[in-house]
């Protein structure tokens, strides 16, 4: 009888779905993250968290490239068009992370970021086997990123900070700028997976890959700044404004901040391709870093000051381009009409 039922246990080990299949995975408990062993849609199962603007394109060619995906949103219905292309569905990070060998994650604001990546009872890290791998996508404090690295190196595993920039457009196209810090071997296996995306660029050890898209963001904001003030004026000055764009955006003031913004502008449409409540998270991050350097950067506080106005009129949640409501405001006109001295 004891060695009928030593038969059976030993034949369902070996009959395990789940066992036979991790058994091939490169992160597997078995294996290390520096592995030779390929990422391939065969061989490694991706999760994914935070499934809005940006989240859910990227997520989708993950899906489109054919590898198995496995997701997670707050707001389980914003997460249902992935799982209607073939992704499942999970009822939190922790089960994210134990379905997954590499678990990549986009959500709000660093607290966000340190309850899906730590938390003991539903972040991803306790979830993870060792040899695996989280990939923070998020853009957030660069030394909560250096703490999670550290978590995840004492768990056996590896983190990766990935922020992108691009905005709702390159995240459809797949065209984003992925701004990679951590272990350089690490980053470069996951290569084939953030082919999916974009273009990655290795910056640095952890925390660099955030400190890379703050500089980021500390330029696109007073781009933005010079964007929308350049506007108003050719709109005062009695120019068209959609010639004046088309004009200087094969000059010395052409921008992806043009190119992404300026027919939304004109158009009123302020749609969020990057809200506006995200960029004030991140330019005061901004601050932070700089106050914590001794970095004088006035441009920067500028229009951080100008993005918090927006927050005062209720409209964090439009698009960035919507910078433009408060140059208008300060100057009582509009590009539209619709005031006395517009």
């Amino acid at each position: 009888m004891l060695a009928r039922l030593s038969f059976l246990l030993r034949r369902s080990h070996h009959l395990h779905p789940l066992r036979r299949h991790r058994a091939v995975h490169p992160f597997s408990p078995m294996s290390t993250v520096s592995s030779d062993q390929p990422i391939t849609p065969a061989t490694t199962r991706v999760g994914w968290i935070g499934t809005g603007v940006m989240g859910h394109s990227m997520a989708a060619h993950l899906l489109l490239a054919g590898y198995s995906l496995t997701v997670f949103n707050r707001t389980a219905s914003k997460a249902q068009p992935l799982v209607d292309r073939g992704a499942r569905l999970a009822d939190s990070p922790l089960a994210v992370a134990r379905a997954s060998d590499v678990v990549f994650f986009i959500v709000g604001y660093p607290a966000d970021v340190r309850r899906v990546a730590l938390d003991p009872a539903t972040g991803v890290l306790p979830g993870l086997s060792p040899g695996s791998v989280l990939v923070d996508m998020t853009t957030s404090d660069p030394a909560l990123a250096a703490d999670i690295a550290s978590a995840a190196a004492s768990a056996g595993c590896a983190a990766v900070d990935a922020p992108v920039s691009g905005g709702d457009r390159g995240a459809r196209a797949g065209t984003l700028s992925i701004f990679a810090g951590g272990e350089e071997a690490v980053v470069r296996r996951l290569e084939p997976l953030f082919r999916c995306m974009g273009t990655v660029r290795y910056m640095g050890g952890p925390g660099a890959g955030q400190r890379a898209k703050l500089g980021n963001q500390i330029a696109i904001a007073s781009t933005m700044v010079g964007l929308v003030e350049g506007m108003v004026y050719a709109h005062k000055a009695g120019l068209d404004v959609g010639k004046w764009l088309e004009a200087i955006s094969t000059g010395a003031a052409g921008s992806k901040s043009l190119e992404f913004y300026g027919k939304r502008i004109l158009e009123r449409d302020m749609e969020a391709g990057f809200y506006v409540h995200h960029f004030v998270k991140d330019l005061g991050i901004c601050l932070k870093e700089c106050q914590s350097m001794g970095l004088a950067l006035p441009g920067l506080a500028l229009a951080q000051q100008l993005y918090v106005s927006l927050m005062a009129y209720g409209e964090g949640g439009l698009g960035a381009q919507a910078l433009i409501l408060s140059i208008e405001r300060l100057n009582n006109t509009c590009l539209k009409g619709g005031s006395a001295s517009g």
